[in-house]
């Protein structure tokens, strides 16, 4: 007898629903899911073997549950001034930030975020049993102090999600909005700084703004600039306290030995693993340079991705581009597409392709 999701008995709130995920296909040139193409630096590589290999000695026993060598070495990397107790870890920054939702969201409690913005962010807070609030953007994409401060006083949410450089349309988020957004709301703040190193180096983090806000966090990720996507780490920074109701959520041990060895060796390494970051910064530019002089309007990124629209029917565009063997994102938003930034080659590949496509009027 075949079973189906109706056969079964489960949550009223996601049936109907369908699992998180961008399209997978064994494409010579996949720029759909934003991340890092560029393969990890050989050296640091065989460092990284070597402390899993380390690590698999001791892997019949339980890893460290306060991952404190981990929390010692991302507060060195943050700076600011940060300590261990400061951070925290999980596979991934969805699970952190599934964690900050478990903690503080939850059934009758509401999330909040300017949309478009990260597909994940509803998932997550429906996940939890929270009610998700998409607040709004101008056309541009960017949003003023006054509109932000409007919004979050008129929804009154019990979390917001900030993301800064912005999913998908790689909006920068000034810090003022920030600031602003913090003493106009009553819950919990994030600012989900996943795309943070490909920003210009003059931009102050919200890293900056921890002090004295207890309610704020500012999530990360290695999956980006690291190029860690596969290992699955993501973290944040706050205040001890924030922490220490995390701890109340996560599951036991829930980082293994072996990604804790993994990310410290990453993190050891890190000026090699971020040397590659310069290298996509000017492909993006030169994607959003390319696409200018091929018709499309191309949105300011402060990520390793572009967002671009006048695009006539972006599904055809789309597979016109696949059938040449270039993968990039459809991410529902009319007449636009997402590329992320690869290596130069993949860049040529994408332009060269898109180019051959014709006009896009």
């Amino acid at each position: 007898m075949t079973v189906s999701l109706d056969d079964l008995p489960l949550r009223d709130d996601l049936r109907g629903l369908r699992p998180y995920g961008a399209p997978q296909a064994p494409l010579p040139v996949a720029l759909n899911v934003n991340e890092n193409t560029h393969p990890v630096p050989e050296q640091v590589a065989s460092d990284i073997l070597d402390e899993v290999a380390v690590a698999l000695r001791d892997v019949n026993r339980y890893p460290d549950r306060e991952f404190t060598e981990l929390r010692t070495a991302f507060a060195e990397y943050l700076g600011h001034d940060l300590q261990a107790a400061n951070i925290w870890a999980g596979n991934g920054s969805n699970e952190v930030l599934q964690h900050i939702l478990q903690a503080f969201a939850g059934p009758g409690r509401t999330v909040f975020g300017f949309a478009p913005t990260y597909s994940m962010y509803p998932l997550l807070a429906q996940g939890t049993g929270a009610t998700w609030i998409a607040g709004t953007r101008h056309p541009d994409y960017e949003i003023t102090v006054e509109e932000a401060v409007a919004q979050v006083r008129q929804h009154d949410p019990d979390v917001i999600l900030l993301c800064a450089p912005n999913n998908p349309t790689g909006t920068p988020l000034p810090l003022e909005v920030i600031e602003a957004v913090y003493d106009a709301a009553r819950g919990i703040v994030i600012v989900d700084e996943a795309y943070q190193e490909f920003a210009p180096k003059d931009s102050p983090s919200a890293l900056t703004l921890l002090d004295g806000r207890p309610r704020l966090a500012v999530s990360r990720t290695m999956s980006k600039a690291f190029a860690f996507a596969g290992a699955r780490v993501g973290y944040l920074a706050a205040d001890p306290a924030f922490i220490d109701a995390l701890r109340l959520v996560r599951l036991p041990y829930h980082l293994s030995a072996l990604t804790q060895a993994a990310a410290l060796a990453a993190l050891r390494n890190a000026p090699m693993m971020l040397a590659m970051v310069d290298e996509i910064v000017a492909q993006r530019d030169r994607i959003t340079a390319t696409l200018e002089a091929l018709g499309y309007t191309p949105h300011r990124s402060w990520s390793n991705f572009v967002l671009f629209g006048g695009v006539a029917d972006p599904a055809a565009t789309w597979r016109a581009l696949y059938d040449k063997g270039v993968l990039i994102r459809d991410v529902g938003i009319p007449n636009h597409l997402r590329v992320t930034a690869g290596t130069e080659a993949e860049t040529t590949a994408f332009l060269d392709a898109l180019a051959s496509i014709g006009s896009p009027s």
